[in-house]
């Protein structure tokens, strides 16, 4: 067995906390090879598999990365997660259909490509911050928060972003300086960990590379279980989903699920990386025996 792990030309050997993958996997006699996802010479037939893990620079080339999920799909090549997953993920407009559902967001406001955005009148008037995204996006790309008697010069900033992409308008909830993010782990739709993330004093970004601290945290079991009915409304097997969200009131308020390329905090808790090991070896099983 021969699989790619998926990653991008900035971290041709994978990510640090990816990498032990390789070695884990090899215990299953399979092959694991970091693989950059937009290098033109590779010939994927290659490979068995394709695991997306560190294609961090998709949301950058976003025709591109379009284009070539097209191609890997027209290919027939298995990936995990699936390619069905990855084109409904990637947009962050997958959050509407959520709230359709009955799944607590945040307060989002979704605005469609304009090449004449006016925040004015979008936003309840109750709203005293904001965080502005595209909907193509991660890390932090483009996003910035702002307050929301700036709408006039929010909106010439973004109105040429606006015209290319769609937008993500949330209001900005104190929870996350004063309690952070929460992150929900799951390998095959089962919980694996959580990981509690704060950034530091007057930053709103969690992520680490702006000095977000991250801390394994053991949730009680009903905030396991709002986490897990979010999983489970994929009606696709999820080789690895994290569910990001703040805890208001005991309740979890969700920002995301990713289902991409997200950072699984593996070396945070005890067993990660095995357990996530077994889980791609019980995905291939599967996706073999079909």
């Amino acid at each position: 067995m021969k699989i790619a792990i998926l990653t991008c030309s900035q971290l041709p050997d994978l990510n640090l906390t990816d990498q032990p993958l390789i070695a884990a996997l090899a215990k299953h006699n399979i092959t694991a090879i970091p693989m950059v996802w937009d290098e033109p010479k590779t010939n994927w037939t290659d490979f068995d598999f394709l695991i997306f893990r560190n294609t961090w620079d998709y949301f950058e080339k976003e025709a591109q990365f379009n284009s070539w999920l097209d191609q890997i799909e027209k290919s027939g090549i298995k990936t995990l997660n699936s390619i069905a997953i990855i084109k409904q993920n990637k947009h962050k407009f997958y959050l509407q259909e959520m709230e359709r559902q009955g799944v607590r967001i945040l307060p989002t406001i979704f605005v469609n490509k304009t090449a004449a955005l006016n925040l004015e009148g979008l936003l309840p008037s109750h709203w005293k911050k904001a965080v502005i995204k595209p909907a193509f996006s991660a890390g932090s790309y483009l996003t910035e928060v702002f307050d929301t008697n700036q709408l006039g010069p929010i909106s010439k900033k973004y109105s040429e972003i606006a015209s290319d992409k769609e937008l993500l308008l949330q209001e900005f909830m104190r929870e996350i300086q004063t309690l952070g993010e929460t992150s929900f782990i799951f390998f095959n739709k089962r919980f694996s960990h959580a990981v509690n993330k704060k950034p530091v004093d007057g930053d709103f970004r969690i992520q680490v590379q702006f000095g977000g601290i991250y801390t394994l945290i053991h949730p009680d079991s009903h905030l396991i279980a709002q986490a897990q009915k979010i999983v489970d409304r994929f009606p696709d097997d999820l080789l690895y989903a994290r569910v990001d969200g703040i805890l208001i009131n005991e309740q979890l308020h969700l920002m995301e699920v990713e289902c991409i390329e997200p950072d699984l905090y593996l070396q945070l808790s005890q067993g990660a990386l095995d357990r996530f090991a077994e889980s791609i070896v019980e995905q291939i099983a599967q996706s073999n025996s079909i």
